[in-house]
């Protein structure tokens, strides 16, 4: 009798032949597979992102943060010239919970050298197709705007605050009070968007709102978009991907106006991460990059409805 909590070994199979067959596609690839620390002395700023904060019993005054993904190490190893790289490895994000989120799960990200995101979007779709092949290969891609224009009738790039509360409403999604526009956009995203999307087959949604880049480069235009894509199958986010911003001065204001926000709402600051910073002064090459839950692909892979049942453990609190 497997103990409660404790994945069968059949679960546990099916787990690694998954984990080998993503290390195939990338050696296949020439993509190099690299392992960065965990525990940093920073972490993120994204107001959208909690991270885990360790505080030293043994060095006074010494705390770090639990990656949340390992996107800055990696830069620095892109801008020290490693070439095209990915990891495969746990991270973690504070006040995550539920059927599809974990405090700690399991992350695939990889950069390639001289991509841009649509054709990142592409080796993502072949990734898609060999893993999971009820999938299908005819992926769709829309943008952020036709996607939101298909599920709610309005156009997210213009809509004013007021206008997204009302399609909320018309909905029957319950709206707390002192939203955003970025956060009713959200909102609106995660309860009329995302559940529509990639029924059948996968479904790329890109050139989200410039505000929403985060560590995306911005496409030109009226108005400006950011050049970031996510993923989407069976009403399911696996995965987010960037053409990589480079420009470090721009980084620094991004990370500074987060910071501010942060300090608005009474949330834990935590300091720039110096050492990103002055790998992209020194040169990060251009690059597009992409990060994909594992875990989520392993649930569409066994068609089961709850992220814990595909873990090796269930975690203590989940």
């Amino acid at each position: 009798m497997t103990p409660v909590g404790v994945a069968p070994r059949a679960l546990l199979r099916r787990r690694a032949a998954l984990l080998a067959r993503l290390r195939d596609f990338f050696a296949r690839r020439g993509v190099l597979e690299v392992d960065t620390p965990l525990l940093a002395a920073t972490t993120t700023p994204d107001p959208a992102i909690a991270s885990l904060e360790v505080v030293s019993p043994l060095q006074r005054g010494w705390r770090g943060y639990l990656q949340t993904s390992p996107e800055f190490a990696m830069k620095r190893l892109l801008a020290a010239g490693s070439g095209d790289i990915y990891q495969l490895g746990h991270v973690f994000r504070d006040g995550e919970g539920g059927r599809r989120h974990l405090r700690e799960f399991t992350l695939l990200e990889w950069y390639r050298i001289g991509y841009d995101e649509h054709r990142l979007m592409d080796e993502v779709a072949e990734l898609l197709a060999a893993l999971l092949p009820a999938a299908g290969t005819a992926a769709e891609r829309l943008s952020y705007r036709a996607a939101f224009e298909r599920a709610t009738g309005i156009n997210p790039l213009s809509a004013d605050a007021a206008a997204l509360s009302r399609a909320l409403v018309a909905a029957d999604v319950a709206v707390p009070s002192g939203l955003s526009r970025r956060q009713l956009l959200d909102l609106a995203m995660g309860t009329l968007v995302i559940p529509g999307l990639g029924h059948a087959g996968p479904c790329f949604v890109h050139d989200y709102p410039a505000d929403q880049a985060a560590l995306a480069a911005i496409n030109p235009g009226e108005p400006p978009t950011a050049a970031r894509f996510e993923v989407f199958l069976a009403g399911l986010e696996l995965g987010n991907g960037f053409r990589e911003l480079t420009d470090a001065v721009e980084q620094r204001r991004r990370f500074e106006q987060e910071r501010a926000w942060r300090a608005a709402q009474g949330w834990p600051i935590p300091p720039l991460d110096e050492a990103l910073l002055a790998a992209l002064a020194a040169g990060l090459p251009e690059c597009a990059g992409v990060a994909m839950g594992v875990d989520r692909l392993l649930m569409l892979a066994l068609d089961v409805d709850d992220i814990r049942l595909v873990v090796p453990v269930e975690p203590d609190d989940a």
